[in-house]
């Protein structure tokens, strides 16, 4: 019988509001900002679209998507980073989406030492699956199926 390993890799990101904690295999790819093709009537958490390997990602802003977004009108710094993840849904016309960064992710080794769940989420709605503190450090896990499932709903092509 396979045991499960004692650690997983995951990656910390920077965004905004706060931090997110993504599983490392969820990532496919980091880039340098760049402008996203604006979307049309897109909510204020939906920044538009990145070009990437050939497809058109749609880039979302987390800490507008959850709340956490400090108020007043966005920075684009220099540092700003795009972060390009695999939908978990496996849909042929949404595969991947991305998450804006503040700067580079950091690489964790996560295990039970070092990774406390502070709350789950309780809200049907809710794109966080659970807050966490990780050697001291919160961070917010985000539903990935929620923030899938929401794009999906926005963007008619991608159902």
């Amino acid at each position: 019988m396979n045991e499960l390993p004692n650690s997983l890799r995951g990656v910390l990101i920077q965004a905004a509001g706060s931090q997110l904690l993504l599983p490392n295999a969820a990532v496919a790819e980091v880039l340098s900002y760049s402008d996203p093709e604006p979307i049309a009537n897109a909510p204020t958490w939906l920044l538009g679209r990145v070009r990437w390997r050939g497809w058109q990602v749609p880039l979302v802003d987390f800490s507008r998507l959850d709340g956490s977004a400090p108020t007043g009108p966005a920075t684009a710094g220099g540092r700003r980073r795009v972060l390009v993840v695999k939908a978990p849904g496996g849909h042929a016309r949404l595969p991947y989406f991305a998450f804006l960064a503040d700067g580079f992710p950091r690489l964790m080794s996560l295990s039970e030492a070092t990774l406390e769940t502070l709350v789950e989420s309780s809200e049907p709605e809710s794109c966080v699956f659970a807050r966490v503190a990780i050697n001291d450090e919160n961070a917010v896990v985000p539903d990935m199926d929620a923030v899938e499932s929401r794009l999906r709903s926005e963007l008619p092509e991608a159902a």
